[in-house]
């Protein structure tokens, strides 16, 4: 079952940079979030709704300036979507639980999947491993 709010919600409940970035779909600049060189042992999940997103073991330096997996946690985590704003035609991540823009997927990733989820870091929070619940 999806997770709803009212718009007034959402940003009773998100920072500013977090409310703009997973509920009116932008972006931030590249290099400036916490997570873009971040390197620690845990997982990822959406700053919305607490959901389970990305592990670190999938976590790659993609030089792009934000963080970058090659697989989610599980296929049901994320959603898929087109995205042809901006004058291109991408693929939008959403989480599958709130429907939170988190970035976008390309096809120039490592192996072993040869994809690269390009994530805003306002989107996540990190939980290290040893403190998973």
């Amino acid at each position: 079952m999806k997770i709803t709010k009212t718009d007034q919600e959402w940003q009773e409940l998100l920072a500013p940079d977090a409310y703009r970035v997973t509920r009116q779909h932008g972006t931030e600049p590249p290099f400036s979030g916490q997570y873009a060189s971040f390197k620690e042992d845990g997982v990822y999940q959406c700053v919305c709704c607490g959901t389970p997103l990305f592990d670190s073991a999938t976590k790659f330096d993609s030089e792009t300036g934000w963080p970058s997996f090659y697989s989610p946690v599980s296929v049901s985590a994320l959603e898929e979507k087109r995205d042809a704003t901006h004058g291109m035609i991408r693929v939008e991540v959403l989480c599958a639980a709130c429907d939170a823009h988190l970035g976008h997927l390309f096809t120039d990733g490592p192996p072993p999947t040869g994809l690269r989820y390009c994530i805003n870091s306002v989107c996540l929070i990190f939980t290290p491993r040893n403190q998973e619940s």
